[in-house]
């Protein structure tokens, strides 16, 4: 029998109009996501359909009830899963925050000592806060120390049959040179083979972060960010490129203003396959 409108006005039990209509809870609810949103309705129109449907038989309201059972509990499950890991990165973010406000007075007394020994005066207005703000630059400058890539991937690695090659290239990148303590700038070229696996695009470039926020050498961050995509996707390549103004050409030393250092990194088929290389290559060239 098709299912008539008129049934949907007859009376329904006072639980599930408390489902059905939360508005006597004393604050409004949290917001939720769509698809818990889709979830929670049709776990709803189960429990309508077996209170308000006399034609059903036994067998089918058990049934029904049994779905509307196991759609309850992804429900909670779901907000289970996500509170937890709401709970451990707001305990990790607070550990971080924790060792940082830790060392930061050391580090303000070094830079003090730091202006103090250059011939400064410390106590001039325009240095009275000098210290503590460097401090506070250099923690941020280096932050990648106290991150890992599984912090930032939040599992985000999606199951998908594609393997074709994917490219996000012109990321931008800051660092500093291990050997003077000053910038290094420029862009980082990113491809890989998907080897059933993608991840979201914008965590390559929050991989690049990671370890671009740390004293580095061109050639090692080029490594570092490969090796770290391919521990992380198992993919069936990766390519890195990097090309970069380092200050402490520009600045000091030879002083040549207009020089770049590229560096690249080639894992699993952009090793082996000449033909692979050459098209990510010219892919990343491309304007």
């Amino acid at each position: 029998m098709p299912l008539s409108l008129n049934h949907t006005s007859k009376q329904v039990s006072p639980s599930l109009s408390l489902l059905l209509l939360p508005s006597c809870q004393k604050s409004p609810p949290k917001p939720i996501s769509t698809c818990t949103t889709l979830l929670v309705l049709s776990s709803s129109l189960l429990l309508c359909t077996i209170q308000c449907s006399p034609w059903l038989t036994q067998a089918e309201s058990k049934r029904a009830l049994t779905m509307s059972t196991k759609v309850g509990d992804i429900v909670e499950e779901f907000h289970t899963d996500n509170k937890m890991s709401t709970v451990n990165n707001h305990h990790e973010t607070s550990r971080k925050e924790l060792e940082d406000a830790s060392r930061l007075p050391a580090l303000e007394t070094a830079y003090t000592d730091i202006l103090r020994h250059l011939g400064e005066d410390t106590d001039r207005e325009g240095l009275l806060r000098t210290p503590l703000r460097a401090a506070k630059a250099i923690q941020f400058l280096t932050k990648g120390y106290h991150e890992t890539i599984d912090d930032i991937l939040n599992n985000a690695i999606f199951d998908e049959d594609h393997d074709e090659m994917v490219i996000v290239k012109d990321i931008d990148m800051f660092s500093l040179c291990e050997h003077h303590m000053v910038p290094f700038f420029g862009k980082v070229h990113i491809g890989y083979i998907p080897n059933k696996k993608v991840v979201g695009l914008s965590k390559l470039a929050r991989i690049v972060e990671i370890f671009s926020r740390r004293l580095q050498v061109q050639e090692r961050l080029t490594k570092q960010i490969a090796v770290g995509i391919s521990e992380a996707l198992q993919p069936k390549g990766v390519a890195v490129v990097i090309e970069a103004a380092h200050m402490c050409m520009v600045m000091r030393g030879v002083q040549k203003m207009n020089s770049r250092t590229v560096t690249s990194a080639m894992l699993g088929v952009y090793l082996e396959d000449p033909k692979t290389r050459e098209e990510f290559l010219y892919l990343s060239r491309r304007t």
